[in-house]
């Protein structure tokens, strides 16, 4: 068929007008096995109860290739189900279209046109039908057509892993593994009469990775998320009031675009430090944790009437007589939620005494899973990486820095850590000059969303980025599709890929 002009290919619906031609490829198809077609009423059944999952690939108008499936609740069925379990002699009394799980019961192609890629058209054709059907997942018992040649050498088992090692070669097995489907069990006695598999099957999985679980609740995770970064300018305030007005009104400035997200930089309130200037550093910076508990309230209160998740940034807090770096996520809903700075800086631990906190975790929210570290931890990879086993999709980073020297290890490794943890990663930095505030004195910061480095995303990994050194917001749409599509479909995969049987990030229990 190669060395003929192909004229037109086409992927059509199966309907009953097919049944005699598709009964004639069928038998060609599987020669080898008895009654290997199927009753021209179960055709009518399958086309009755499920149209969509009953397709055929026509060439100039002969039938190539033909992919049968219906839709069950998989938790109907144990491990060890066989293939007439699913099609109850072909009454497919298990179909049911709010189940959660395609099961394929046919896909051929005939012999003469096999090698035109065509098999991979219907699996292709499957695998779009089972997102748009929100399916968890694509799932069938593949034949093993090469066993009975090594069956007195390999079990089952090893039979497979060896095919995945390209030790051994099963045009079935190949073909499924090629597209993306992987075995999860040995089924024996799947398919009577299948003497070239010995009757063994391997039960072949296909996760839809856009899947999301049927709920009663109203609320929905987004796809598509609104970042507001806000790069704050230093200058002097004559009380907490009027540093307030001034974070309202970025606050009412990115949720009027919408917004999802709201985001100030680490230690944002420093100005109020002006009033104690007299003090010595240690003590300014008490006075300063002094206004921590009522910064909160005014945020939480704004997250609810803004109808947007707010970030904090980061702020001194006394926790006794115990000063840590600390913010929290104020949600939408009201709720709020703490996190703390784990790594604090040799000029933070020697001017201030400020001391280093211990909790780690990522946070909930409707946006999805979102991971906060304060500036300097977001240069131990670490931190991230246990976030990121936890699913987090975006990763903020507020920070603070004086220098370009600063600002760049921060920027840089923010651009790591959204590259090897495959996420989002938003940096939210203050500038200008603050003279009355001693080690305050200047600041360098240019804010950005930084991506992964692949097709769908920016080739450099900048989403967008502010101007350097100038007060102003950024707004930039991040898309947590297209990570899920970056975790099993990018040109590399930083996370799968990882070797654990050599090295692996641990949590270290608390004492």
């Amino acid at each position: 068929m190669q060395d003929k002009e192909i004229e037109n290919i086409e992927l059509s619906y199966l309907t009953i007008q097919d049944y005699q031609e598709l009964k004639e490829a069928t038998q060609e198809s599987y020669s080898g096995l008895e009654n290997s077609y199927w009753p021209k009423t179960a055709i009518q059944k399958l086309i009755d109860i499920f149209p969509e999952g009953q397709v055929l690939i026509k060439i100039d108008g002969e039938i190539a290739g033909c992919a049968l499936s219906i839709v069950v609740d998989y938790t109907q069925f144990d491990d060890n189900h066989t293939y007439a379990d699913i099609i109850t002699k072909s009454t497919f009394k298990n179909h049911q279209m709010n189940g959660d799980v395609l099961y394929g019961i046919e896909v051929f192609i005939k012999p003469n046109f096999r090698g035109l890629r065509l098999g991979r058209r219907l699996y292709d054709y499957r695998k779009e039908l089972c997102e748009n059907l929100n399916l968890k997942s694509i799932v069938f018992g593949g034949r093993m057509p090469n066993y009975h040649k090594y069956k007195e050498h390999y079990t089952p088992k090893e039979y497979i892993d060896a095919v995945k090692r390209k030790e051994i070669s099963d045009p079935v097995l190949n073909f499924q593994i090629s597209n993306d489907f992987h075995p999860v069990r040995v089924i024996k006695g799947y398919l009577e009469g299948d003497s070239d598999s010995g009757e063994f099957a391997v039960l072949m999985e296909w996760d839809n990775i856009y899947y999301t679980k049927p709920t009663k609740s109203p609320s929905s995770v987004k796809t598509i998320v609104r970042l507001g970064l806000i790069q704050w300018q230093m200058r002097p305030y004559a009380d907490l009031e009027e540093l307030m007005q001034q974070v309202e009104y970025f606050i009412d400035t990115v949720s009027g675009y919408r917004c999802d997200f709201a985001v100030f930089p680490e230690f944002f309130n420093a100005p109020l430090m002006a009033a104690y200037n007299h003090l010595k550093e240690s003590d300014a910076i008490r006075e300063l944790a002094k206004y921590t508990e009522e910064i909160k309230k005014r945020l939480s209160a704004f997250s609810i009437s803004y109808n947007i998740n707010i970030i904090s940034g980061s702020m001194p807090e006394l926790v006794g007589d115990t000063l840590y770096n600390v913010g929290y996520l104020c949600r939408r809903d009201g709720s709020v939620e703490r996190y703390e700075k784990i790594h604090v800086t040799p000029d933070e631990a020697k001017v201030w005494g400020m001391q280093r906190g211990s909790e780690l975790k990522t946070f909930e929210t409707d946006c999805g899973k979102i991971g906060i570290l304060i500036c300097y931890d977001s240069e131990f990879p670490e931190l991230s990486r246990l976030l990121s086993d936890e699913g987090m999709d975006i990763l903020f980073v507020p920070f603070l820095t004086d220098t370009q020297n600063g600002y760049s290890r921060v920027r840089l490794c923010a651009q790591a850590r959204a590259v090897e943890n495959e996420c989002y990663v938003a940096i939210a930095g203050s500038v200008g000059n603050l003279p009355n505030v001693e080690n305050m004195d200047i600041q360098y910061a240019q804010s950005a969303v930084f991506t992964p480095c692949d097709f769908a995303f920016p080739s450099n990994g900048i989403k967008a980025e502010a101007t350097t050194n100038t007060e102003m917001i950024l707004v930039a749409d991040v898309d947590i599709s297209l990570l899920r599509e970056l975790h099993s479909f990018g040109a590399v995969k930083n996370l799968k890929d990882r070797r654990k049987d050599v090295y692996d990030v641990i949590r270290v229990k608390s004492k």
